[in-house]
């Protein structure tokens, strides 16, 4: 897989708790802190107060072999109790597009997380461009990283959508 090919990266669960319940946590642009060790937090920006269509807000993260950085991010969709998406960087160009994605299932929900890398360039860009021969295997890495932070993130929200501890 190359960069140009817009790589992904998922994770998903089955919750019981009600779509409802799981969109008030997924919409806690704060809440994915507790639980992935690369996300640090994020502020809304410009007077937003929520998650909706066009909101902008600042993410902080940290990686060991990476440090610290930020991005600003813009809410590409947002339709109550069954997605929320950003695009991490511009809309029309994102560095990365995110999105959460909750589907009735049964009495509870089934709440999947997503990311595509690219098209504009990010720190990944930076990393394949020192060792370009090493592009595939920097990319499947950096999709096992998402993927192992995505998973810790919904089973963080399933715990407390459930009411149980975490």
């Amino acid at each position: 897989m190359r960069y140009a090919d817009g790589p992904t990266a998922e994770a998903e669960v089955h919750i019981e708790a009600s779509p409802a319940r799981v969109w008030d946590l997924v919409t806690d642009i704060e809440l994915p802190a507790r639980f992935s060790p690369e996300f640090q937090g994020a502020t809304w920006l410009d007077g937003a107060v929520g998650a909706e269509l066009g909101a902008r807000f600042v993410g902080r993260n940290r990686h060991p072999a990476i440090g610290e950085w930020e991005t600003t991010s813009v809410v590409v969709a947002c339709d109550r109790e069954r997605v929320l998406s950003w695009a991490v960087g511009e809309a029309d160009d994102p560095a990365a597009t995110w999105r959460f994605e909750l589907t009735p299932d049964g009495d509870g929900t089934r709440l999947r997380q997503w990311v595509r890398m690219g098209p504009a360039p990010s720190g990944l860009s930076m990393a394949i461009a020192a060792r370009p021969d090493k592009e595939e295997k920097i990319i499947a890495n950096r999709q096992l990283e998402h993927a192992a932070n995505m998973r810790k993130t919904l089973e963080g929200i399933k715990a407390l959508a459930e009411g149980r501890d975490c």
